[in-house]
C-alpha cells in the first residue's frame, strides 16, 4: 500500500469521526479514537512514538513524539485549535524530514469544515 492509498483511508476515517463527534474536543480524544479506528481498519499504527534526533555525535532518543505513524509511511499530527499557525506546518515538515518518510498529514479537528482541516505535507515526490 502506498502513501496515497494510506492517506485516502485515513481521510475516510477522519470524516467519520468528525461527522459523529464534530469539532472542539481535546486533541487527545481525537488521537485516541483515530488510533483505534486506524487499527480496526487493519492499518499498522503507532501512537506517541518517540523519534530520535541525531546531531553530529549526539543521539537524543526522544527528539520528538509523533502523534500517529501509519504503516511506517505517514505521520499524522493532530490539532484541535481555532486556527493553524505557521509553526504547525513547520513542525510537521520537520517531523517528516527527520522520520525520513514522504507524507505527513496535519489534521485540525476544530475546523467548521473538516475538508479545510486536513493538510498534506509531501517530502519528495509521491
Amino acid at each position: 500500500m502506498n502513501e496515497n492509498d494510506i492517506s485516502y483511508k485515513i481521510r475516510g476515517i477522519v470524516y467519520d469521526i468528525y461527522n459523529e463527534l464534530g469539532p472542539g474536543l481535546l486533541e487527545s480524544v481525537y488521537e485516541e479514537i483515530l488510533f483505534y479506528e486506524l487499527q480496526n481498519a487493519g492499518l499498522k499504527t503507532e501512537r506517541q512514538k518517540s523519534i530520535p534526533v541525531i546531531w553530529k555525535d549526539i543521539k537524543m532518543d526522544h527528539g520528538f513524539r509523533a502523534d500517529l505513524i501509519v504503516e511506517n509511511k505517514v505521520i499524522i499530527e493532530i490539532k484541535s485549535v481555532e486556527t493553524l499557525a505557521k509553526v504547525h506546518f513547520k513542525q510537521l515538515a520537520t517531523y517528516v524530514k527527520l522520520y525520513e518518510c514522504k507524507l505527513g498529514l496535519l489534521i485540525n479537528f476544530s475546523e467548521n469544515d473538516i475538508n479545510n482541516g486536513i493538510k498534506r505535507y509531501i517530502n519528495g515526490n509521491i
